[in-house]
Parts: C-alpha cells; structure tokens; sequence
C-alpha cells in the first residue's frame, strides 16, 4: 500500500472519531429546547436579532478561511494545496453571491437581514455594529457600542479568539464542525417547529435563508469541509487534537447562545 491511500484511509478514521466524539454536543443542540419555545412573533424576532450575529460571523469564519488558504495579497502567489483553495473558493462563491428568494445575488448574511425585516425584527443593533466595523472600530469595542446582548458578545468573541490564531486547521474545525457539519441537522430541527408554530405567518425569506443553507451544507458544503479537514491535518495526531478541542468548545458556546437566546424569550425584560 502506498503512502497516500493509507493516510487518506487513516484521515476518514480520525473523522469519524471527531464525529463520534462532539455526537453528545451536537444532539443537544439538534433537540434544544429553544426551538419548541419560540411561539410568538415577538419570540422570533428576539431569535433572530441574536443569531443574526452568528450569522455574521460565520462569515468571518469562511473569510479567514480563504485568507489562510488562498492567495489574498499583492504580489500574488500559489499558496498551498490546489485542492484545497478549491475547496475554499467554492464555498465561497456560494455563501457570498448567492441567489436570494427572489433570483438575486446576495451573501447569505444579506439574505438574513431581509428576512428579519420581513418578519419585523429590528436591525439596528447589528446595523450599529456593521457600521463601527466599516468605521474601523476594533469587533469587541463594536459590539460594546452597538449593545449586543451577553450571549452574543461571548459567541462572538470565541470566533474570533479562534480567528486569532492564524492556524488554518484549527478555523477549519470552528468552520467545519462547529458550523458545516451541523447546519443541516439543527436548522431542520428550527424551521420545523417554526412552522409548526406559525403555519399562516409570511415567513418565506426566513425558510428560504434556512433551506438554502440546508441544502448547500447538506450536499455539497459539509462534504467540502471535510475534505478540507483531512487535507488540512494529514497524519498529524498534533492537529488533530486540536480539531477535536476547538469543535468541542464551539459546541459549547452555540449551547451558550441558544441557552441565551431562550433566558430572553422566557425574560422579555432581559432583551
């Protein structure tokens, strides 16, 4: 056997033992509780005005992804594996010019703040932070002055901590597992009882934003990134460790917004 095919062999197991790993963290995400307790208009806004912010920084995640693992800067070289500025690219295309419910181009954060105003969930706080970044000012200092909510503040904070590290496989894992993976299994999980609960609300950007994601991740996305894992650690016990770790503590802190997001429905006063 030669090399290649046994570390390719070798890298599906390690996925596999990843997968099996943050199982636990992830059905309790796929089975939160918050999603049977969104039963108002007002209770969806409140969601929505929170997970916009994860949505935003999703993309971040996506960015420093092509920042690390494709040529960004001037004078231009070829910067790593062929294959996986291919896979990063791609997904790129898609979550940052797709089409929109209504055949337009849009980034998947645009197609969100659209279904927040059709559903008439206020934007102004992450308008605000949008704003300060575009002004320059520091993510932690924006969020401060746009008044994002705790839950959100410390959401964002462990992105960027990630971001921060400039170590490729390590964003990837925040990206793939945190993120990708999951997707497909936890927005079914919320859009199901959404509409269970709203069968007569016009809530069509909102589902249309949601199985879009669905559908890329669950086809094409989630498939990438993990391929893009396995390129990205090889046979490196080091690198995988640290997927596992980095997975598990960005399971840990969806956990912590969604236990957020559900203290502010059940404490109005709160938000």
């Amino acid at each position: 056997m030669t090399l290649k095919p046994f570390i390719l062999s070798k890298n599906k197991a390690m996925i596999s033992s990843v997968v099996a790993q943050i199982k636990e963290l992830q059905d309790q995400l796929i089975y939160h509780p918050l999603y049977k307790e969104i039963r108002t208009p007002a209770d969806l806004r409140l969601f929505m005005e929170h997970h916009v912010f994860a949505v935003w920084d999703f993309m971040s995640l996506l960015k420093g992804l092509q920042i690390q693992l494709t040529g960004t800067t001037l004078p231009w070289v070829p910067i790593g594996s062929p294959e996986t500025r291919y896979l990063i690219n791609e997904i790129v295309v898609a979550e940052e010019t797709d089409l929109n419910l209504y055949g337009k181009r849009q980034s998947h954060f645009e197609m969100y703040l659209g279904a927040m105003q059709k559903a008439g969930a206020q934007t102004k706080t992450i308008d605000r932070f949008i704003e300060y970044i575009v002004g320059g000012m520091d993510y932690q200092k924006a969020l401060q002055h746009a008044g994002a909510p705790d839950a959100v503040c410390q959401f964002v904070q462990f992105t960027f901590s990630v971001l921060e590290t400039q170590q490729p496989h390590k964003i990837a894992a925040a990206f793939t597992f945190g993120r990708e993976d999951l997707i497909p299994q936890m927005f079914t999980a919320i859009i199901d009882a959404i509409q269970n609960q709203f069968p007569e609300e016009d809530l069509a950007e909102f589902s249309y934003y949601f199985h879009r994601h669905i559908e890329l991740d669950d086809d094409t996305h989630g498939p990438l990134a993990l391929s893009m894992i396995e390129q990205l650690c090889g046979d490196d016990l080091q690198k995988w460790a640290d997927v596992l770790a980095v997975s598990q503590a960005a399971l840990k802190h969806r956990i912590l917004l969604w236990e957020g997001i559900l203290c502010h429905i059940k404490n109005p006063v709160l938000a």
